[in-house]
């Protein structure tokens, strides 16, 4: 069985956005929640709306450019 990117999602703060998303993305999204859910041992999977968070932010992680662009900011 092959890993998915997104592991566990982290309890955190919420802070409210809204945003407009094609409905093709999130019908993959509720896709992608099943099979997280399925990997991780949810009984239940998340709701699309709370993988977004997680996604970007290990997207952003794995950004090299990113990391050393930002390490050479004042």
């Amino acid at each position: 069985m092959s890993k998915l990117r997104l592991g566990p999602v982290v309890e955190e703060k919420p802070v409210k956005l809204t945003i407009e998303l094609p409905g093709a993305l999130i019908r993959d999204l509720a896709d992608y929640a099943k099979v997280h859910a399925k990997l991780t041992g949810l009984a239940t999977p998340l709701p699309p709306e709370r993988l977004i968070g997680p996604m970007i932010e290990r997207f952003i992680a794995g950004d090299r450019e990113f990391g050393k662009q930002r390490r050479r900011e004042p």
